[in-house]
């Protein structure tokens, strides 16, 4: 008897996967195509049999739904955990990622697409959009966040190797190949990368890491310090003020606009930001930023219709890179 049992546990395990995998509601599969599918499995099955079972699987409540094809009767699982606009939303995120590599987003979007069943998976993975991504090339920076994530639950120490990619493509390890050792406080993805933010005793201040720049990580026996883990900020209020996660210094700085701009400034810190109006279609905004090279190439792309009023050491400063730019400009058409 408990061997019959352990059949019909496996019989019913196998029915529920193949609906999952290939039924839908555009894709019925009719009795003997389910008979089949379970005899490629060494399972007897019989018509009048899996009736029952499919009964007895709606009493659980997996709604197996029937209906009739001409003058038989068809099943499949219409209730998924995702449906197809959000299978390709996610799989159009995967392959827009430039901190994914190509192998692991093939990998992915295969994984991503089989969540809606076999029949939606041709339809999903038929009809990607290939972005132009640049993709990165650290096959190993899914092993650094597993390894990082292990240490931030475990508040742990964690160290590794940190490099740079120089014009050969090759790595150039900072400090000598010397170990990093830090404490690592969170994860944070931001502009198509994945940052360490960690603690650093020495200087007393949050540092952060490009996690696919790193090579070897580990996780040290040594627990975080108190006074590190007392410096967790506020994640969404960091991430806004650490603008494009490069250290710099931190100002209040008020911005000038075009009516024009006000897309790109919401864009980069937010809907929530108040703007108040100068006069007819010139706009004022008042934030706080880290003063950093992404900071001065992302306004110096708005030249002209964009500047810094306040405050006045920071106007004179964006003035100052302004005047480099055009003499640069000037000596290299020399």
């Amino acid at each position: 008897m408990a061997e019959q049992s352990n059949r019909q546990k496996i019989k019913l395990v196998r029915l529920l996967e193949i609906l999952q995998r290939e039924s839908d509601e555009l894709h019925p599969l009719r009795k003997e195509q389910i008979c089949e599918r379970l005899m490629d499995y060494g399972i007897s099955c019989n018509t009048r049999t899996l009736a029952r079972d499919i009964q007895l699987l709606n009493d659980y409540g997996y709604e197996i739904m029937q209906v009739m094809d001409g003058h038989e009767k068809v099943y499949y699982i219409a209730d998924r955990s995702f449906s197809v606009p959000e299978l390709k939303i996610l799989i159009d995120a995967v392959e827009a990622a430039t901190f994914i590599t190509e192998k692991k987003t093939g990998e992915m979007i295969e994984k991503i697409a089989s969540l809606g069943g076999s029949n939606r998976a041709r339809l999903l993975t038929d009809n990607r959009v290939l972005f132009n991504a640049r993709k990165h090339s650290n096959e190993s920076i899914y092993y650094n966040v597993n390894a990082l994530e292990d240490a931030i639950a475990g508040k742990r120490t964690a160290s590794f190797r940190y490099f740079d990619l120089n014009e050969a493509h090759e790595r150039i390890y900072r400090k000598e190949k010397q170990r990093y050792v830090v404490e690592p406080l969170a994860l944070v993805y931001l502009d198509d990368n994945y940052y360490l933010m960690c603690y650093s005793s020495k200087y007393r201040n949050l540092c952060n890491y490009r996690v696919d720049r790193m090579d070897q990580v580990q996780v040290e026996d040594a627990p975080i310090s108190e006074e590190a883990a007392a410096q967790r900020p506020d994640l969404a209020a960091y991430t806004e003020q650490v603008f494009k996660m490069f250290g710099g210094r931190r100002e209040q700085i008020t911005l000038r606009f075009k009516e024009t701009l006000i897309a790109p400034v919401y864009d980069k810190f937010g809907e929530d930001l108040p703007l108040t109006r100068v006069n007819g279609d010139t706009l004022e905004a008042t934030l706080d930023v880290e003063i950093s090279p992404p900071f001065w190439g992302w306004l110096f792309q708005f030249a002209g219709e964009m500047t810094v009023i306040a405050p006045q050491s920071l106007a004179d400063e964006y003035a100052s890179r302004a005047l480099s730019v055009m003499r640069a400009a000037i000596e290299a058409q020399a």
